[in-house]
Parts: C-alpha cells; structure tokens; sequence
C-alpha cells in the first residue's frame, strides 16, 4: 500500500489546486508534477538507496522509511506554496524507494518458483487493494478540502508495529555484493519497466483532468471510477499465475500492453461519465498483469545474491517512468485535448503491437 500507489492519495487533490493557488502560473502542469515528483525522487536515487539497504539491513530500513513516510507524507497539509509543496512530494519519494526495494528483495528471499509468482500477484492485488483506499479516502476527503488526503500518510505510523512483529528476528544473512555486476540480461527488463509506467501512469495523471474538468463531476465520484480501475488491477495481478503457466514473461508483456490500448481508445470514446466505470477498468486490469509480470520477470533473472541491488534499480526504471508520464505526454495532451488523447495513445499502442506481432509471425515463417 505504502509503495507504488501512494502517491495517487492526492489525486483528486489536484484539480482543486488551481482555485487555491489563482496566481501561480502553469498551475495545471505543476499540480500534474505534485502526484509524479516522488518519482524522480525515487527514480534517482533508488540504485543508491539499494546499495544502502544492502549495508544497513532491511528491518531498520522498512522502519525508518515508514516513519519517515508519514512525517514527509502529511507536509502538505500546513504548507502554503506551491514550491513547498512541490518539495514536500519530492521526500516522500526517497521512504517509498526504501520501502518498495525491501518489499521486492524480501519476495526474492522468501519465495521461489510458481510459489513466488502466485506470491507476487497476491503482492500486486494487495498493491491495487492500496491504490483503491488512497484513491477512495482522498476523493472523499478532497470534497471536503483538499488538503485533507494528506492527513492519509499517516498509515505509516500504524505499519510500524507490524515491521517490529514480523520482520524483527527474519533479516536474512546477505551475501558480499561487493565484487559482483548487475546481470546484463536485465537491462532490457528495466526498459520495458520503463515504458510501462510512463503509459501506465497515465491513468491517474491525465483521467481526474477529463472526468472533473469535462464531465463537472465530484472528487468522490472520481475517486471511485480510479479505485475501480486499481480493483481491477488488482484481478490483472491474480490473472498473471495463470498466464505465466501457458506463456513466456515477453509473451505476457504484449497481452497486457493490447489490454491497455482497448482500455485507453475506449476511455477516449466516452460521453457519459458512467461509463467511465466500465472503461477504465479494462486498463487498470492490463496495468496489473504488466506490473506483476515485470517484477516476476527481473526476479527470475537477477542473481539470489544481488536481489537488494536489481530491485533498487527496477524500482528506479518504474518510477522514472511515473515522472516522465506527463512531462513527455504534456505537449499531446494540449495539442489533441485531454479526451481524444486517450484515442492517440491507445491507437499509437495498437499499431506498435501490430508491427511486432507481424515481425514474430514473419521470423516464424522465415
């Protein structure tokens, strides 16, 4: 919960920005930053942070993130400019690069085989279960005012005693990493990680825009069409142990790239805001079979000694990704409009999954 989708509590905070904040200018691409600057955080320093948790071990470092988590977390709810803010969402993002490289290394440790793939999707559909209490609880606290969903970081303090309980006397004795390379095999995982986050993050980053904006409805109601988008992520994940028994990880990697292109042209077609509930889940649901299989697939190749460093820079790929989301689709979103943005990219998918699965059948013939 405290990981990937944390960062999505306040995002139905940010449409609301731009009547509190009346004379910042670019208000609607910085209040876009407000949800993606944990990322860069995250982004650059988490290969850092890997080597770090390697030296100090991972049950004081889940503490401190956590603690730290809440502290940096809730800031938004007394500060009073938007470059403080802005700040404020950068720290964050280093407790949740801590919390997210020992989650993932802990699932190496403890977990092998289809047992470990049946675990990450069990990990991924709890992730999704987070998105929807973040999404859910800051769409009904922003109504109220939308400083509110901060108050929400507070979750760390309560995980805490549960580190203590479970992961006090487990800290597995590591391995000197010292001498070793990262695998060059997993280079090319971390760029597709890349990629699917930069079009994944799309849906909270563009969707609160289109259905508050054009469609004039509440943060609740936006809160509960993204929440059931991350429930369906959540059933993606659980579909990735059976997809893994009949298909390759690349194979499950274009699955669910064409369930999101479905998902992203269907959600530009939209002209009532009711259907939003049954479109956006076609993408939360490809978002989870992607997420789950990506880190499934970095762990089947990372070495058992360097699953601490793999993960920091897995982690790195993923959320370098979320910063660059709406920084990279900025200019397309203004040109095509928030709506018919969601046709580009979702045809733009398409004809790229056209052309490799063309270059397969062709290599197969040939």
């Amino acid at each position: 919960m405290t990981t990937m989708m944390s960062n999505v509590a306040v995002v139905t905070t940010l449409p609301h920005l731009k009547d509190y904040f009346t004379d910042t200018e670019n208000i609607e691409f910085l209040s876009r930053l407000m949800l993606t600057f944990p990322s860069l955080a995250i982004a650059f320093l988490a290969p850092f942070l890997g080597h770090l948790i390697f030296k100090i071990g991972r049950y004081k470092s889940a503490i401190v993130g956590l603690l730290f988590f809440t502290i940096f977390g809730t800031a938004g709810t007394y500060l009073e400019t938007m470059d403080m803010l802005l700040l404020s969402r950068f720290l964050p993002g280093i407790t949740i690069a801590i919390l997210m490289i020992v989650s993932t290394s802990l699932v190496g440790d403890y977990f092998h085989g289809e047992a470990r793939h049946k675990f990450m999707g069990l990990q991924s559909a709890f992730m999704s279960l987070g998105g929807v209490f973040f999404v859910v609880g800051g769409g009904f606290l922003s109504d109220m005012n939308w400083r509110y969903p901060f108050l929400i970081y507070i979750i760390g303090l309560i995980l805490i005693p549960f580190v203590v309980k479970f992961l006090g006397d487990r800290e597995t004795i590591l391995h000197d990493e010292s001498d070793e390379n990262l695998n060059s095999r997993l280079f090319g995982i971390y760029l597709l990680a890349f990629f699917l986050m930069l079009i994944f993050y799309i849906l909270p980053t563009q969707i609160p825009f289109l259905i508050i904006n054009k469609f004039e409805a509440s943060g609740t109601m936006t809160g509960a069409i993204i929440a059931l988008a991350f429930v369906s992520n959540g059933l993606g994940a659980l579909m990735f142990l059976k997809l893994k028994k009949r298909f390759s990880f690349s194979m499950i990697y274009i699955i669910g790239m064409a369930i999101m292109s479905v998902g992203f042209i269907l959600i530009g077609l939209v002209h009532d805001v009711r259907l939003f509930f049954f479109t956006s889940p076609i993408l939360g649901f490809g978002g989870g079979i992607l997420m789950t299989n990506i880190t499934a697939w970095m762990l089947s190749r990372a070495h058992h000694t360097k699953r601490i460093k793999s993960s920091g820079y897995l982690t790195s790929s993923l959320f370098l990704g979320q910063f660059f989301s709406p920084i990279v689709f900025h200019p397309v979103v203004s040109y095509f409009g928030v709506q018919h943005f969601f046709i580009v990219i979702g045809a733009f998918l398409a004809c790229v999954l056209a052309f490799i699965f063309v270059k397969y059948q062709y290599k197969r013939v040939f």
